[in-house]
Order: structure tokens, then sequence, then C-alpha cells
């Protein structure tokens, strides 16, 4: 296995920041987007895609501007890996992006990034943001 590198990535999205909010922190906003199902359990996502089940724990939360997610597969291999969503609000434009925080084997990166523009299309499309 080759080594995790740390991923970031800064998507504009044309939505109000409780929307987004919404979107990356609760069971039925990231099943619009993120995967096929989530269900939870105090702080235990479970995501379903395509009949694969992965968990994650929320291991950070700021209302309203981010989410922090561990994968229970990582955690268990004594990794420090995360992946987060952060909303962030340009002071001057009130522009608002979703900032993702990932990490990815050194040979994967490219493809993560691709995965990720991916579900961020869907995210726009599933809150109206062209």
């Amino acid at each position: 296995m080759s080594e995790k590198v740390k991923i970031e990535m800064e998507f504009e999205v044309n939505s109000s920041t409780s929307v987004l909010f919404n979107m990356i922190s609760t069971p039925s906003g990231l099943s619009e987007w993120f995967a096929d199902d989530v269900n939870i359990k105090e702080d235990l996502f479970t995501f379903i895609w395509d009949g694969a089940v992965q968990q994650a724990k929320m291991i950070g939360r700021k209302k309203g501007e981010s989410v922090k997610f561990q994968w229970l597969d990582d955690q268990e291999d004594g990794l420090k890996t995360y992946f987060e969503f952060t909303i962030k609000v340009d002071d001057l434009t009130n522009d608002v992006a979703l900032l993702i925080t990932d990490f990815a084997d050194s040979d994967e990166v490219e493809e993560a990034k691709r995965l990720w523009g991916n579900q961020i299309q869907d995210l726009k499309t599933t809150i109206g943001s062209f």
C-alpha cells in the first residue's frame, strides 16, 4: 500500500450556507449527492454505494461551518486520515465555496480529485447551483 497524501480542493457553490451545511452534515442531505443511502447511529455514519457499505465516525462538527469524518477502516489501521467539508464565505463578494480535505494513496490522487469533482457536480445539481 502506498502512502496516503493530503488533498485539498475548493469548489464554488451557489447556495446559502444553511442549505449547504444541511447537505454535508445530515444523512438525508448526504444521501442526495454523496452516497446512495446514509444512516446514522450516534456519531457513526453508514454510507452505502451500489450495495457496498462503509462506515465513518463524525469526529468534528462546527454548526454552519464544517464537518469532519474518519473512515473506520482507516481508524482501525491506525491512520490519522479523515475527510472534511468546510464552508467558506468570501468577505467581499459573499461567494460561497466548499473546501474538501481528504487523503488518498499517492498513486490515486488524480483519481480521487476527479471523483470529488463528480460528487460536487452531483451536489450542485441537487441544490440547483449552476
